[in-house]
């Protein structure tokens, strides 16, 4: 999979940007070479979808039963999700929200995201506390152009990688040649157990109240990556933002 957002739509971490990410002697791909790329490798089943000029996202079905994550892609009412691993507890959430039980993981996270956005007090890292299983999943509304993503805690698993490419579009893939591509050193791999939102940034949805942290990454030739991003147990956040009936996560972002 493949998800790009334009620079302006979103505004990733300043910290996976790498100085010496393009001082090397091969030139960059631009995203739109990427995605030919990624189409390229997936002739017969992979498509994309573009949103005018903010997003991209690029979906191939596993080609092979030995793959060891199944991918999935679902849209509804313009909330478009890319889901990768499973839920072990998918039953028992479909059940919780109301949903079909032949519901599967992605169709589930559209319904969360949809209803932390128009109508739940309850705060998006506690939905998340209640997933059970080994995750990643990108999630972008067209109605609102928020971006969320987020991924499981268990640290064994690189399922998303996110970079910043030389358009200054933020990237993220469960490929990280992709990643590399278009980002060069500017990538990183996406952070156990915390969430992104567009207006919100980064957070650890385990440790809610801990603010997050840089620390810088070097690859095996001795150059600066983009940083990993790990929790701060000295730093604390001054609150939780809640969103109730009267907002949406289009907002989010300014209640902290």
């Amino acid at each position: 999979m493949l998800a790009i957002f334009k620079n302006g739509l979103v505004n990733p971490p300043k910290e996976l940007n790498s100085p010496f990410s393009f001082n090397a002697c091969e030139r960059p791909k631009g995203t739109d070479e990427t995605l030919k790329d990624f189409l390229a490798s997936h002739p017969i089943n992979g498509f994309s979808i573009g949103f005018l000029d903010k997003a991209l996202l690029a979906y191939a079905p596993p080609q092979s039963t030995l793959v060891p994550h199944q991918r999935l892609f679902c849209g509804v009412n313009d909330i478009y999700c890319i889901f990768l691993g499973s839920l072990n507890n998918l039953s028992n959430l479909n059940k919780q929200y109301g949903l079909s039980k032949g519901g599967n993981e992605a169709m589930f996270v559209i319904e969360a995201y949809r209803t932390l956005r128009d109508r739940s007090p309850i705060p998006a890292h506690k939905v998340l506390q209640d997933l059970e299983g080994s995750f990643g999943f990108v999630i972008y509304d067209h109605k609102t152009g928020a971006v969320f993503a987020a991924i499981s805690a268990d640290k064994a698993l690189n399922l998303l990688f996110w970079g910043i490419a030389v358009d200054g579009s933020l990237m993220i893939s469960d490929n990280v040649d992709l990643i590399k591509a278009s980002c060069k050193k500017s990538f990183a791999p996406f952070p156990a157990g915390c969430m992104y939102h567009s207006e919100r940034g980064l957070m650890s949805y385990e440790h809610p109240m801990n603010k997050m942290k840089a620390m810088p990454r070097i690859d095996s030739e001795g150059v600066m990556c983009g940083a990993n991003f790990t929790i701060d147990t000295f730093s604390k956040v001054n609150s939780i933002p809640r969103v109730g009936s009267e907002a949406n996560w289009a907002t989010w972002g300014q209640q902290a």
